[in-house]
């Protein structure tokens, strides 16, 4: 899990874990304060500033592993430091990073475990989504929506860029003896035969939820995404492509592939007065230069 710091609050942001064990939450009543959620800490002293649960009583492992994606920007009709948060559950978040004040909540791709958000940005579970003993069917699957892939922002296009995964998985029960020193879960999810569900990278208006393009991937993917100040979004799939998207449109400008896994995220930066891209790829490290 990666945080962010922000100098103008002098704050330091951090997604939490999710409780355990991770799909028995008969031995753990209550929302498990903490987990699953984003912390504000004074980066002096440590101390808890204000807290954001996303997903209280967590049964379905959807920690928020995201990177805190921090904005300032117009919030209906008043500036305001935001912060951009796609996660695990399948729910976009819109904070205020001063205060934790929840602002806007919409689900991302399909999701069948909720409700919806109250105007707390509480989930309103729906009835029988908990794991069981003969397994429950439940969208997103255990990976979340989206995971710990790094996302991002562009602050020339106004977009919010992220891969995504859309699939369910099986979410079983069991009893969940602790023994010190070994994972303590509570069964294991399963995914669903003959579905392995499918995978884009997604481009949302931040400030309204709205999705503006989805680029459809072959399967799920593991790579983060980079947008970059010359209107190019790049990211990397499991088949070892690594390509190259216009940020405004979603359209494949190029691709090259590596021949390894892409389960990293992009970065860029100038070396010899040109701008490079950089991406890890199975175990090699691949360099291409823009044009």
């Amino acid at each position: 899990m990666t945080g962010s710091y922000d100098s103008s609050t002098n704050l330091v942001y951090w997604g939490t874990g999710n409780p355990s064990p991770d799909w028995n939450g008969d031995v753990r009543k209550g929302d498990n304060l903490y987990t699953s959620s984003v912390v504000a800490l004074d980066a002096d002293t440590g101390k808890l500033k204000w807290h954001f649960q996303f997903t209280p009583h967590d049964v379905h492992d959807w920690d928020a592993a995201q990177t805190p994606v921090l904005v300032d920007a117009d919030f209906r009709g008043r500036r305001r430091r935001l912060m951009f948060w796609a996660n695990r559950n399948a729910f976009y978040y819109v904070l205020d990073r001063e205060t934790g004040e929840f602002l806007l909540g919409k689900p991302f791709i399909k999701q069948t475990w909720a409700e919806g958000l109250n105007a707390r940005g509480r989930p309103i579970p729906r009835p029988n989504t908990a794991p069981s003993r003969q397994g429950t069917l439940i969208y997103p699957g255990v990976q979340g929506g989206t995971n710990w892939y790094p996302p991002s922002y562009s602050p020339i296009t106004g977009l919010f860029y992220f891969p995504v995964w859309d699939y369910a998985s099986l979410y079983y029960t069991g009893d969940a003896p602790y023994v010190a020193g070994n994972r303590f879960l509570g069964s294991v999810p399963v995914g669903v035969p003959n579905e392995p569900g499918r995978g884009m990278v997604k481009a949302l208006d931040p400030l309204s939820g709205e999705t503006k393009w989805e680029f459809p991937l072959l399967s799920t993917p593991q790579s983060g995404i980079l947008s970059t100040a010359g209107n190019i979004v790049f990211g990397g799939n499991n088949e070892g492509q690594f390509f190259a998207l216009d940020a405004r449109t979603g359209r494949e400008l190029w691709h090259g592939n590596t021949g390894g896994v892409i389960a990293a995220g992009p970065v860029t930066y100038v070396a010899g007065g040109r701008q490079m891209v950089t991406i890890a790829a199975g175990n090699s490290l691949f360099t291409f230069a823009l044009r």
